[in-house]
C-alpha cells in the first residue's frame, strides 16, 4: 500500500505547475517556465521519499499550453533527459504517479471541439509519463463527463470516442473515477463493461453518490476492475465531509478516527490512496502513522 497527496507541496517554496499567460507565449518563456516547474518536481519528489510517501499526482501544468496549437516547440526533445532521470528516480524508489486533466477535459460532451482539444491533452499527459520511461501502471485519470440532459446518450458518447479517437497508448493509461453528483459506481462499471477501463474509487464521492453498495463491496467492485499487471492495484482518492458546510465538500485537515474507520473496509485489499485533502502533505504525515501502526506499509 502506498500513500500521497495531489501537485502541491504546501510545505515547499516552489511550485510544479508555473505558468503565464498565452498573450506572452514564446519559446524562451516556454523553457525557463519547463525547466523551474521540473526542478520543483525533483525536490517534491525527493521530500515524498524521505517521508515514505510513494504516491504522488503529477501536476498537469508541467508543460504550459502543452496540448495548445500555439506550442510547436519540441519541448519533448528539449527536456528528454529530464524526464528520463526524473522516471529513473520514480522507478528506482517504486513510486507510483497519476495525472488527473483539468474539468475542462470531457470524452463525452456534445462539441467535438472540446472533445477534440480533450484527447490532445490526454496526449500531453501520457507523453510525459512516456518520456520518463513509467508503465501502464501509471495513470491519467478523468471523470465521466456530462449528462446533458440524457445520461445514456452520454454514456455512449464516451464509449464512441474511447473506441474511435482515443489512441492506444492514452487508453493504457486511462481510468475513470466516480464522482459526486452525475456518475457512480455504478455508472461507472457499466463504462468498465463496454471498455475494461478501470475504475478509480473515490471514497467520499461514493458516500455522496450509490446505489447502496457498502463501502467494502464497493471497493472490491472497483479493484476487480484492474489488471494486475498491466494496471496494478487500485488507485483511490480519500477524502471526508468537511463539517458544517455543503454537501460534497471536503474536509480541511485529515479526521484520524475517520481515516481508521474506512481502513477496516480494505479486508486485507491492496491499493495506493490519493488523500485529497486540502493540507496535503501535513494529513499524509497523519495518515502514515496510522497505517504503519496497522502494518499497512
Amino acid at each position: 500500500m502506498k500513500i500521497g497527496y495531489p501537485c502541491v507541496n504546501e510545505s515547499m517554496d516552489c511550485s510544479s505547475s508555473g505558468t503565464f499567460r498565452l498573450a506572452s507565449y514564446s519559446e524562451e518563456r516556454l523553457v525557463q517556465t519547463v525547466e523551474k516547474n521540473l526542478a520543483c518536481l525533483r525536490r517534491i519528489l525527493e521530500y515524498n521519499l524521505e517521508h515514505g510517501f510513494l504516491f504522488f499526482r503529477m501536476s498537469s501544468g508541467l508543460v504550459p499550453f502543452a496540448s495548445h496549437d500555439v506550442c510547436t516547440y519540441n519541448w519533448q526533445q528539449h527536456f528528454q533527459m529530464t524526464f528520463k532521470r526524473l522516471g529513473d528516480f520514480i522507478k528506482k524508489h517504486n513510486m507510483r504517479i497519476s495525472m488527473h486533466p483539468d474539468q475542462f477535459v470531457v470524452l463525452n460532451s456534445p462539441d467535438e471541439r472540446i472533445v477534440r482539444n480533450s484527447i490532445a491533452e490526454l496526449i500531453y499527459q501520457g507523453s510525459v509519463m512516456d518520456l520518463m520511461g513509467l508503465d501502464s501502471t501509471a495513470k491519467l485519470q478523468i471523470h465521466a463527463g456530462g449528462v446533458y440532459g440524457d445520461k445514456p446518450a452520454a454514456l455512449l458518447r464516451f464509449i464512441q470516442t474511447y473506441h474511435t479517437l482515443l489512441p492506444q497508448e492514452v487508453k493504457a493509461r486511462l481510468v475513470v473515477e466516480n464522482d459526486d453528483r452525475l456518475y457512480s459506481l455504478r455508472d461507472c462499471l457499466e463504462l468498465h463493461g463496454e471498455t475494461g477501463i478501470p475504475i478509480l474509487f473515490d471514497n467520499f464521492h461514493h458516500e455522496c453518490l450509490n446505489h447502496g453498495e457498502p463501502m467494502a463491496e464497493a471497493l472490491q467492485l472497483a479493484a476487480g476492475t484492474w489488471h494486475p499487471e498491466t494496471d496494478g492495484v487500485l488507485m483511490m482518492d480519500y477524502s471526508s465531509q468537511s463539517p458544517g458546510e455543503r454537501k460534497g465538500k471536503h474536509i480541511t485537515s485529515m479526521d484520524i478516527d475517520l481515516f481508521r474507520e474506512f481502513l477496516t473496509h480494505l479486508h486485507g485489499l491492496d491499493v495506493d490512496i490519493m488523500l485529497e485533502i486540502k493540507d496535503k502533505e501535513a494529513s499524509c504525515l497523519r495518515a502514515r502513522q496510522v497505517l504503519q501502526e496497522l502494518a499497512l506499509v
